[in-house]
């Protein structure tokens, strides 16, 4: 059964820094692009951040650029969103995602799994 649990969440001060991980089970996860998503109370679903197989591509919305890096180890089957200088607009749910292609889909519309999200508070 493939899994994608994400941890790492929490209530930060804007400024502050959080680390999120996505830890994959029961898929070849080398074989994945992974990326992280986002929605907050009444907005869409966001695309964040994304890294190709082997971590050599990644992307980042316009939003995050600068301020957010993904990575993935794939020893460990995990990805991780370092989050840097928060602003209370990246309070949302962060969602990992896993896509089989060597290109994510940033749209959302072609992912295979996604995690059950976690929760990610930034204060004034």
């Amino acid at each position: 059964q493939v899994q994608l649990v994400e941890s790492g969440g929490g209530l930060v001060q804007a400024g502050g820094s959080l680390r999120l991980s996505c830890a994959a089970s029961g898929l070849a996860f080398g074989r994945y692009s992974m990326g992280w998503f986002r929605q907050a109370p009444g907005k869409e679903r966001e695309f964040v951040s994304a890294i190709g197989w082997s971590g050599g591509r990644t992307a980042h919305a316009d939003s995050v650029k600068g301020r957010f890096t993904i990575s993935r180890d794939n020893a460990k089957s995990t990805v991780y969103l370092q989050m840097n200088s928060l602003k209370p607009e990246d309070t949302a749910v962060y969602y990992c995602a896993a896509d089989r292609s060597l290109f994510f889909h940033t749209a959302g519309d072609q992912i295979d799994y996604w995690g059950q999200g976690t929760q990610v508070t930034v204060s004034s």
